[in-house]
């Protein structure tokens, strides 16, 4: 198969799957440096069983890995524990949306590693993703717990970008659950000694929601989301992954009877549309 197809393939998979991630910020009754850490924790294991299942060895090829997998799961910690605390603070629907300026924080910063401008199509498609993604804003009083978790969500989008970009840059020549693996167990690690409720503690409900975010919204989609950043670029792979607000609405919709107004349909098409665009460019790339 085209390596580019086959990557937007691990694209979409994950990227439905991220759409369900928000929902547990609501779901789970933790803080969110609690289900973050227990989150990693959790998928560092899962991630680790596959590897041995597949036969993949764990083991990276030199120390300058060892220190870039370090940087990368420090980042991606910081990410995840400002993105449900945005979730918290601001609502899904708000939170997910301050997050979703990633896109256009990659669109501008890659290129800048390879000396480049932005592309005139990708600059344009960030501009329609952007405006969706203003459309789909509810009103809303911007309290002080609002205003913070868009500020957290658009820092948690900043960290995303940056783990996008430079593990597009320095770890594709490894797999993505092997990627992913080292990204979640620094995480853990690295967080761990700041939890609130032990995990004796977690009630079994909480217990059985947090291991189903670890593995089915976390391990897999993760782990699929790097093996695509070999085929894709970072800004193509944020692109796309706009259609994680569409998904995240409409699992609201289905599990917590949120319901969507005008104004989020027409953004929704909006970011769909131009995800659609970045897919069908990708795909016409010659081999």
């Amino acid at each position: 198969m085209n390596p580019h197809k086959q990557s937007l393939i691990y694209l979409h998979i994950a990227v439905l799957l991220f759409g369900g991630t928000a929902l547990f910020a609501k779901l789970i009754n933790l803080s969110a440096l609690d289900i973050t850490v227990y989150r990693t924790a959790v998928a560092a294991a899962a991630l680790a069983l596959l590897l041995g299942f597949q036969g993949q060895r764990i083991r990276l090829n030199s120390h300058k890995d060892y220190a870039i997998a370090i940087g990368l799961g420090m980042i991606v910690g910081i990410h995840w524990v400002t993105y449900f605390a945005g979730m918290q603070l601001a609502g899904i629907t708000i939170g997910i949306i301050a997050f979703f300026s990633y896109p256009v924080l990659t669109v501008l910063i890659e290129p800048l590693f390879h000396r480049q401008w932005p592309k005139a199509k990708d600059i344009v498609s960030a501009l329609v993703v952007s405006f969706g993604i203003y459309l789909l804003v509810p009103e809303a009083n911007l309290g002080n717990d609002i205003t913070l978790g868009i500020v957290t969500g658009v820092f948690s989008a900043l960290c995303f970008a940056l783990r996008n970009i430079f593990q597009k840059r320095y770890f594709t020549h490894y797999s993505g659950p092997q990627t992913m693996f080292y990204q979640t167990l620094v995480a853990a690690l690295m967080l761990c000694a700041f939890v609130e409720v032990p995990v004796a503690d977690i009630p079994n409900r909480d217990l059985a929601l947090l291991l189903l975010v670890a593995i089915v919204f976390t391990a897999a989609p993760h782990a699929l989301f790097a093996a695509s950043l070999r085929g894709l670029s970072a800004t193509t792979a944020g692109l796309i992954s706009c259609l994680q607000p569409l998904y995240a609405t409409i699992l609201a919709f289905m599990l917590l009877q949120e319901r969507p107004d005008t104004a989020t349909l027409i953004g929704g098409l909006m970011i769909v549309s131009a995800a659609l665009f970045e897919t069908w460019s990708v795909s016409r790339q010659p081999k």
